[in-house]
């Protein structure tokens, strides 16, 4: 184990330390059941199912995922009043990744770490490992009592947070009953088990494919890359070298070509006066080569982003 306490915290929880915390079944087994669901569904398709699904993708993955639990919560990059924070991350529930407390330690230890020793999802250590294999096995969402007081000393000290977490399940179980009572089966099939499934599987993209394959605009000190069709995917979330060059920035893509269905729904929250203080890179801004990411200075940064 690296003898840095700051390493220290975090090192335990990557794929060396696996075989230690062997499986968890108990996401194996879940995991394994909304597969399962999501393959059965196939027989029970409706139109009005599908679009139901589309839609609740949508909310689970882009006002939940990208906007609240990956740039708001995570990187701070813009403010909302809290009863908005609190309503985007209920949204990111039904997304199934897991209560924002944890999600969001694992996202700012990747970001300390990212493709090094205690990332804990770098294909360094394997293209299954960084797609779905850190969360069948291993401690990577499962971090002590230390480790969050570390990483997420904002979100333990909120108790709607906390309670969020503890309980961050429920939305789905809350979500199937009214699904079923109104559309039978086939809602309920498509709306939280495929739905589900789907953005399991776009999110696990960006750990896996946006670190191997894409282009690069930012010579940044790890793997990331910018990845149009994962982009699309995870309304967003795919131009990860954008992001990894300038984590604390709401917008991710960067020219009107690079599509970020996230950025243009915290553009909207700003018109409708729920969101404030938005942190944005813009290109015209940044210095004309590119620059490994610890080059750049405070005051670089400060003269590239935007604070509307």
């Amino acid at each position: 184990m690296n003898s840095n306490p700051e390493v220290g915290l975090s090192v335990d929880i990557g794929k060396e330390h696996s075989s230690e915390a062997g499986i968890n079944w108990g996401t194996a087994i879940a995991m394994g059941f909304f597969h399962v669901g999501a393959i059965a569904a196939l027989f029970f398709f409706t139109w009005k199912a599908f679009f139901v699904a589309l839609f609740l993708w949508w909310v689970s993955g882009s006002l939940g995922i990208g906007m609240s639990y990956h740039r708001l919560l995570t990187h701070r990059g813009y403010k909302t009043p809290k009863w908005v924070e609190y309503f985007l991350t209920w949204c990111a529930t039904l997304a199934l990744e897991g209560g924002p407390i944890f999600w969001v330690a694992t996202h700012r230890i990747h970001h300390q770490f990212s493709d090094e020793h205690g990332d804990p999802h770098s294909p360094r250590d394997g293209k299954w490992w960084s797609h779905m294999g850190w969360i069948l096995t291993g401690r990577s969402m499962h971090h002590d009592t230390t480790t969050l007081s570390r990483y997420v000393p904002d979100l333990t000290k909120d108790k709607v947070h906390v309670w969020l977490t503890k309980y961050h399940y429920t939305s789905n179980i809350i979500l199937a009953v009214i699904l079923f009572a109104i559309g039978g089966l086939p809602w309920m099939l498509w709306g939280v088990f495929v739905r589900v499934v789907v953005g399991l599987h776009a999110t696990w993209t960006v750990n896996s494919i946006t670190h191997m394959w894409g282009s690069r605009r930012f010579a940044t000190k790890d793997l990331s890359t910018n990845n149009f069709l994962i982009a699309i995917l995870t309304f967003g979330e795919g131009w990860h070298n954008n992001h990894h060059a300038h984590p604390v920035s709401a917008r991710h893509g960067l020219t009107w070509y690079e599509i970020d269905f996230n950025w243009y729904g915290i553009w909207a929250l700003k018109k409708l006066g729920l969101a404030r203080h938005i942190y944005k890179v813009r290109l015209e801004n940044l210095p004309p080569k590119p620059a490994l990411t610890s080059d750049l200075n405070a005051a670089s940064l400060a003269a590239a982003a935007g604070n509307d």
